[in-house]
């Protein structure tokens, strides 16, 4: 490599390289603000993980991304875990410094990132969280830490559920409930609703079983899913006068966040989000 090229590294596992979203977000950002730096999706094996972060060390990479499974797995390789990773336990973004890696997660700061940009404040809100996987604890650490005031945690695993919301209790000033998601659910009483699941994701056109009757005007409906933006779930919100908000800001303020930890430039936010629904 040359002495001006340095490289952005994710592992990925589980879907075809090609469709990896954010290679063409990140390389919009380089473009834009014409920094001559690569974003390259390297399909990495869990028995190749080892590996790997050797070769981010020898090759002086700038940093990584991280997958699914990679995401826990991967702490095992780096000398310092910034705060929430250490929450949430576990990481999508390492930096390397100098050698040095440091383990970040920007999955729930883009979320609470995207709401900021839409004027949504969390400080003393209610949220209620369809989910308890990886999305939804990295959501439910950042809104807490945030100042949100409530969270009550909707999932069909019992275990997962009662084990975040004591997470939530446990580590920060926010209160966490939990709910046994069972047929179509009620939503709770809240401010903010986010579906935190998977269910809808491309090519999946379902949208989560509760009883969208109990939405109020009042509520914001939030998605994770960037693909389709528009989901079914936020269609039905929004019949029911909830303000909504798709996947898509999240998934360009996490980018956003990872593309300064690499570069410590503020990066192009309008660039970037025009390059992913491009691709919509």
């Amino acid at each position: 490599m040359g002495r001006n090229y340095r490289a952005q590294l994710t592992g990925v596992f589980g879907y075809p390289v090609d469709e990896n979203p954010t290679v063409v977000m990140q390389q919009a950002a380089f473009k834009e603000l014409g920094i001559d730096w690569r974003y390259l999706t390297i399909l990495v094996k869990p028995s190749d993980l080892a590996d790997a972060f050797r070769g981010l060390r020898a090759m002086n990479f700038a940093g990584i991304n991280l997958t699914v499974p990679h995401k826990i797995e991967a702490l095992k390789y780096v000398d310092e875990q910034a705060l929430e990773v250490r929450l949430i336990g576990a990481t999508n973004t390492v930096v390397n410094q100098n050698g040095r890696l440091i383990a970040y997660n920007t999955d729930g700061k883009g979320f609470v990132e995207g709401l900021r940009m839409n004027g949504v404040d969390l400080k003393g809100k209610r949220l209620a969280i369809l989910g308890a996987g990886g999305a939804s604890r990295a959501i439910c650490v950042e809104c807490a830490l945030a100042s949100a005031a409530e969270l009550t945690l909707i999932n069909r695993s019992v275990e997962k559920g009662e084990k975040l919301a004591s997470l939530i209790n446990e580590k920060t000033d926010c209160r966490a409930s939990f709910i046994g998601w069972e047929g179509a659910i009620d939503v709770p009483p809240c401010d903010i609703l986010i579906n935190a699941t998977s269910i809808g994701l491309y090519p999946d056109e379902n949208c989560p079983d509760i009883n969208y009757d109990s939405i109020t005007p009042e509520m914001i409906v939030q998605d994770v899913i960037p693909n389709p933006a528009d989901t079914l779930f936020l269609r039905r919100a929004r019949e029911r006068g909830a303000k909504t908000l798709d996947g898509l800001g999240m998934l360009v303020c996490q980018g956003a966040i990872g593309f300064k930890l690499w570069t410590g430039l503020d990066a192009p936010l309008d660039a970037m989000k025009r390059a992913i629904e491009a691709e919509q």
